[in-house]
């Protein structure tokens, strides 16, 4: 199949006079969850982040650190795989020594993304029909799910007062209108959310704002006849995305500001013909990644919540195999979401369940498929990676799971994992104010030993929203200043391949009483049998301890028996 279609796309690249053509994973949404799937139907991947380029005789995968295992089993049989950011396409083009002409969508890349990618070693052309869709149409959904308002209890803040306060940095940087492209930034302005990918409740919608407070709203038609009835939405006019050009030419003003990371090539084209864009970042990413008290009250239900359905999982699971009864990593990924099915204010995955045994553990982002899914044993460890939508909240948590004794020396990595997991909890927040700083921290044991893991320590989470949400993240190149109110994940691991992957992952946010600090959202057991205790020091120990007393002080009025004493034991 993928053979066929490389050899489609290729006579494509020629008939439109083209050395090659490249094919990012989002969608025109630029969402990590994007529909059609381009990528995989050229290259067979599933992950979440990389691009092809198909030249005439070669074709390049590129994917980052969390992706390379997975990307040579789903596609290295028809691409070279090249490691981001240690190679980008500019460097494999500029070894050629040849002048090439490489096709793109303009609707699915911004201007810097292909600087970032490309920088003067070709020319880069913009093909308005993308050539993808010419192979294989994309798959048309029956249904158009419309879009809903958050009452102001749950959102915790009126429209008018977002708005408000954006049009307050829009006049103090002299800009007269703004496109918001990014839709999880239409939808925290607007208290709004709907269900256009599978694990997210965010709205496909894009918008301009005028300083006037005049809003252009694009999107589906179909997907806002409910909003639109409501007065909140009164003021706003609706518009499908053909109208964009003619709506620009009836907007007055001369500064434009525009997102540099989603606002696409075609659009940034159309809006410089009739104004001067000074402005290249949306300041909403900033304003929405500190969230106030309403959002942690209602992401702290949600955790709650979720943790119980890892507690009963975690007992579930430890009881089935050390019983000698066979489970599946699919089997476990259905079984967990019986547990939070159990909530009536479950919705749905927050991602796709990383549910891996063994070697499929060593895989960073494994999905487990009938193909793929391996029988858990007993002597192998257990990666579970999950997390859920709630009424209204979102989580994300990962557990190594153990069901037997292992050698030391996993037990010291797997030690030296969770001494940077509660590193980086216990950080000193008037010390270390950025993501960098804090990376450093949490590799710290890891790298005393000649160890690493080829991923982030934490991305920023949203409030029911994408689970993967910026600016702020703890990574070796965040630089953003951490603030009270923003939620982060915290997930050292380590991975070896073909034999076990390691991750503790937490969901934590900032909180500021008298000084700033960490506080954990996720409450779940961590796997006390793969600690070796010795290499952990008194406050490490006082850590874990006062962790476990206040998951059982929640969730024993839950348990019952054996789960009540086993969670007892964590203590």
């Amino acid at each position: 199949m993928i053979k066929k279609r490389l050899k489609k796309l290729k006579k494509l690249i020629v008939k439109n006079n083209l050395d090659g053509y490249i094919i990012p994973k989002n969608d025109a949404y630029f969402s990590e969850f994007s529909i059609p799937d381009r990528l995989n139907t050229i290259s067979n991947f599933t992950g979440s982040f990389g691009y092809a380029l198909i030249l005439k005789n070669n074709n390049y995968l590129f994917v980052d650190g969390r992706y390379t295992i997975q990307a040579k089993k789903e596609s290295g049989k028809f691409f070279n795989i090249i490691e981001i950011p240690y190679q980008l396409p500019k460097d494999i083009i500029n070894k050629l020594n040849v002048n090439l002409s490489i096709g793109f969508d303009p609707q699915l890349f911004t201007n810097s993304s292909l600087t970032r990618l490309f920088h003067k070693s070709c020319n880069v052309v913009p093909v308005k029909t993308n050539l993808i869709d010419q192979i294989k149409l994309p798959e048309k959904r029956d249904i158009a799910y419309s879009f809903y308002s958050l009452k102001q209890e749950i959102a915790g803040e009126t429209i008018n007062s977002k708005i408000s306060r954006l049009i307050k940095i829009l006049k103090k940087n002299k800009i007269d209108n703004i496109f918001i492209s990014a839709p999880e930034n239409v939808a925290w302005l607007l208290n709004i959310r709907g269900k256009d990918n599978p694990y997210s409740p965010i709205p496909n919608c894009k918008i301009i704002l005028s300083i006037n407070k005049k809003i252009f709203f694009f999107s589906c038609p179909k997907k806002i006849k409910k909003i639109r009835k409501e007065n909140s939405f009164k003021n706003i006019e609706f518009s499908t995305y053909k109208n964009f050009f003619k709506i620009l030419k009836l907007l007055k003003g001369r500064n434009f500001s525009i997102d540099s990371s989603t606002c696409s090539v075609a659009n940034q084209e159309m809006i410089k013909k009739r104004f001067n864009i000074k402005g290249y970042n949306d300041p909403c990413y900033l304003m929405k990644s500190i969230k106030n008290k309403k959002e942690i009250h209602y992401m702290k239900n949600s955790h709650i919540e979720d943790g119980l359905a890892l507690i009963k999982f975690i007992y579930w699971i430890k009881n089935e195999i050390n019983n000698g009864k066979k489970v599946s990593e699919l089997e476990a990924q259905i079984k967990l979401e019986k547990f939070r099915k159990l909530n009536k204010n479950y919705l749905y995955p927050s991602f796709n369940t990383i549910a891996g045994t063994g070697s499929n553990g060593a895989i960073i982002h494994y999905r487990a498929t009938k193909k793929s899914s391996k029988t858990i044993r007993k002597h192998e460890l257990f990666l579970c990676d999950s997390g859920g939508q709630y009424k209204y909240g979102t989580t994300d948590v990962t557990r190594t799971i153990s069901f037997s004794k292992h050698k030391t020396k996993i037990k010291n990595i797997y030690t030296k994992v969770l001494k940077g997991h509660i590193a980086v909890t216990t950080s000193n927040l008037s010390k270390y104010q950025t993501g960098k700083q804090i990376d450093i921290r949490a590799r710290r044991y890891l790298n005393e030993a000649g160890l690493d893991y080829a991923h982030g320590t934490g991305h920023g989470v949203g409030f029911f929203s994408n689970v993967h949400e910026g600016p702020q993240s703890i990574s070796k190149y965040n630089n953003i200043k951490l603030m009270k109110g923003m939620i982060l994940s915290n997930e050292p691991g380590f991975y070896k391949e073909n034999q076990f992957g390691i991750r503790i992952e937490n969901l934590i946010y900032i909180n500021n009483k008298k000084k700033p600090y960490f506080e954990n959202l996720t409450l779940a057991p961590i796997e006390k049998e793969l600690i070796n205790n010795d290499l952990l020091n008194k406050e490490e120990k006082k850590y874990l301890k006062n962790y476990h007393i206040k998951i059982y002080n929640t969730y024993k009025k839950f348990l019952f028996g054996k789960e009540k004493d086993w969670l007892r034991s964590h203590i």
